[in-house]
């Protein structure tokens, strides 16, 4: 039995605004348009329906959050538990002093990079780069064209369980390449970052180099997930598979993408399943071929399919 037919939601989420689904696909929410159902579904009407949210959530249900779906595999069983969908609900976005920005979770990187240029703000223009919100970005630290996340973070406000609202500042994870550790049982809702005036123009100039870079050296137009590894030190995941022979290797309809070798793209009709296992193969030969064991930048979560 679905943790969602557990209890009745309108007598447990009473005087929640968002919307609350039960039993949602989640290929509907992934970049890489696969996955099962999540037993509980939740786009929040901003922070504090969030914390009203996770109040009434009982603490034995496991809670995944998520912004667009990128950088995300959700295995074909599904998810147990709820599934809180910060893009949509937690999308606010402004200039609290003079060298601050400050987005909630939901706010995708390129919003930040262009609202920032905006305000006469220079330092967030990478951020139009990486094809995911801000949470996302926070929780692994991402990067693009030699800027990473944390780089420009001053503090992050958090939710936990109890649905309390806190602030944390940098000093307080720890964080490397492609890596975020915090406490455990908590989330970011939010993050103010440190930028400095500079030359709009230039920057908007920057950006639109960066995304004409992204837009020819990457297959955005297939569904995919972005980086599926992180690249070891001095070298680049993408020359290994390469030189493994794996670009345009298939498991199903699941195919190493023959435009980036660290990209995995849905031809179609792939299923997590083979998903799953063309990045296990690739790990493999990669090992097998150049002693480098290959590290999956992103998240695989949920329950294989039965």
């Amino acid at each position: 039995m679905m943790v969602a037919q557990t209890y009745n939601s309108s007598d447990r989420f009473d005087g929640v605004r968002g919307e609350l689904r039960f039993d949602e696909p989640m290929s509907k929410h992934t970049s890489w348009r696969v996955g099962g159902v999540a037993d509980i579904y939740f786009v929040p009407d901003g922070v504090e329906d969030l914390a009203l949210f996770m109040h009434a959530l009982p603490k034995t249900v496991p809670v995944t959050m998520t912004g667009l779906g990128s950088n995300l595999l959700v295995r074909d069983g599904g998810l147990r538990g709820a599934v809180v969908c910060t893009h949509k609900g937690l999308s606010a976005i402004e200039k609290p002093d003079e060298t601050s920005v400050r987005a909630e979770a939901g706010v995708p990187g390129a919003k930040v990079a262009r609202y920032s240029l905006n305000q006469g703000l220079r330092g967030a223009e990478f951020l139009a780069g990486i094809p995911g919100t801000v949470g996302g970005a926070l929780a692994m630290n991402a990067g693009a064209f030699g800027g990473e996340t944390w780089g420009i973070v001053r503090n992050v406000e958090m939710i936990n369980r109890d649905g309390e609202i806190y602030t944390r500042t940098r000093d307080e994870f720890d964080i490397a390449y492609r890596h975020v550790r915090g406490a455990a049982d908590e989330w970011f809702v939010a993050a103010k970052f440190g930028l400095e005036p500079g030359d709009v123009e230039t920057g908007r100039g920057e950006i639109r180099n960066l995304l004409a870079k992204r837009g020819s050296s990457q297959p955005i137009q297939s569904a995919n997930a972005g980086s599926v590894f992180r690249n070891p030190q001095d070298d680049f995941a993408a020359r290994l598979i390469e030189a493994s022979g794996l670009k345009g290797q298939r498991v199903g309809h699941a195919q190493v993408s023959t435009h980036h070798a660290n990209f995995i793209i849905n031809e179609g009709d792939a299923t997590a399943a083979d998903i799953e296992e063309l990045i296990t193969m690739v790990i493999a030969k990669v090992e097998q071929q150049h002693g480098v064991t290959l590290e999956p930048e992103i998240r695989i979560v949920g329950e294989a399919s039965q």
